[in-house]
């Protein structure tokens, strides 16, 4: 196997659930006590969140690049980057390291392509949802038509990622605004959504949805996979 580095900690919530994931992914695939080499560097969110709101997305970039640069230094062949927010600094990373960076917006377009998905609903922080990084990158790259909220709904969706499921808070009244919204863009005509935030599957977790389900930190950990494993 080849050691994979994880950027983690934008949550830490998240972060849990790709190291359980990887690890289990293993095991499932060598049996008995196989596990998954793995380097992980998990950040303070509090300096990265801040950086978010204040629009500083170079100061972020090279926190990431230089936390990126350290994996690689450490013995990293690759990387993983445990959210999507931040994937909008990728290039910034990518300009510092001689290893590739497992972009989780490939993850979920290549999941959607094999699934013959053409029009897709996408949650996510108010970053990923209205910013083009994400979207663009999967109508350039997958032809996939990507819906978004209305901007009320997208402020309440925002809300509760950094406010609740970020800080370990899963609440119905959350996973039944997420639901209803669900709804409203299968009427719309969407044929899948993207759970374009790491914690969303975790509140969605059981839930029976209206649409099929991309779960992107899921997909992510898949691609890590592979690569783990050659």
């Amino acid at each position: 196997m080849r050691t994979l580095g994880v950027l983690g900690g934008m949550s830490w919530e998240s972060t849990v659930t790709y190291y359980r994931s990887l690890n289990q992914g293993v095991r499932e695939r060598l049996g008995g006590l196989h596990s998954a080499p793995l380097l992980i560097h998990s950040v303070d969110f509090a300096e990265i969140a801040a950086q978010q709101q204040s629009g500083d997305w170079a100061a972020a970039g090279r926190s990431l690049g230089q936390a990126a640069r350290g994996l690689e230094v450490a013995g990293a062949g690759a990387l993983l980057l445990a959210t999507n927010t931040m994937h909008k600094v990728a290039a910034a990373i990518e300009a510092v390291v001689d290893i590739p960076l497992l972009h989780i917006g490939d993850a979920v377009g290549e999941t959607l392509r094999q699934q013959g998905v053409e029009r897709a609903a996408l949650l996510g922080t108010r970053f990923t949802m209205q910013e083009a990084f994400y979207r663009e990158r999967l109508e350039r790259r997958f032809g996939i038509e990507v819906l978004v909220p209305e901007p009320a709904a997208a402020q309440e969706i925002d809300r509760v990622i950094f406010q609740e499921l970020c800080q370990g808070r899963f609440l119905s009244a959350a996973r039944e605004f997420y639901l209803a919204e669900l709804e409203k863009f299968r009427a719309s005509g969407a044929q899948a959504a993207i759970l374009g935030c790491t914690e969303i599957g975790l509140l969605l977790e059981g839930c029976e949805s209206p649409l099929p389900l991309v779960d992107s930190a899921e997909r992510h950990v898949a691609m890590g996979l592979e690569w783990v494993l050659g």
